[in-house]
């Protein structure tokens, strides 16, 4: 039986030391440890991907907390499905224990209680995630609304910017000498 354990952050700004320290206290070899730094939107993430590939039946996957496998309902409920059932693999979700733990109560009211648990957190992973996006986009009509300008601010084009091409396209000026004329 192998034991292993999966890290998600959205970003690579963000740290996952958190979930990385929660792992480790279990002492879960490194080399079993799989982290994403991407979106929970989808489960297209690469060590994901190669997590499920090495994971056999009788392996236990930890995970910190169930928005950290995802934010997409339907596709939490699959990938849960596809890991307890096709794969037999047990998950212990750390921050639901005993409740999200499948190595407890295979009976059928066991499965019952975990199954319900799951769909409901996996309504608020992606219920959270649809509020960040809703808030995200009315944080950018507020700013708009105020002036705030998005991307890049426009630069001017130099008053001889056409004799400038003409003289790179004879060949007369080299691109850096045009740079160092606008200096």
């Amino acid at each position: 039986m192998g034991v292993y354990g999966y890290i998600r952050v959205s970003t690579a700004e963000q740290s996952e030391n958190r979930q990385l320290d929660s792992l480790r206290e279990l002492n879960i070899p490194e080399g079993n440890i799989f982290m994403d730094k991407q979106s929970g939107k989808d489960f297209n993430r690469s060590a994901y991907q190669s997590l499920v590939k090495k994971l056999r039946a009788g392996d236990l996957l930890y995970i910190k907390s169930i928005d950290r496998l995802g934010r997409n309902y339907e596709e939490i409920l699959n990938q849960w499905r596809i890991l307890t059932k096709e794969l037999e693999v047990d998950i212990v979700v750390l921050d639901m224990l005993p409740l999200l733990d499948t190595r407890n109560g295979k009976d059928l009211v066991g499965t019952f209680i975990a199954d319900t648990v799951l769909a409901l957190l996996s309504f608020v992973a992606q219920k959270e995630r649809e509020d960040i996006r809703q808030r995200q986009a009315e944080g950018i009509v507020a700013a708009k609304a105020r002036g705030v300008k998005f991307g890049r601010p426009v630069k001017k084009s130099p008053d001889n910017f056409a004799k400038l091409v003409k003289a790179w396209e004879r060949g007369k000026m080299t691109y850096e000498e045009i740079l160092a004329e606008q200096d």
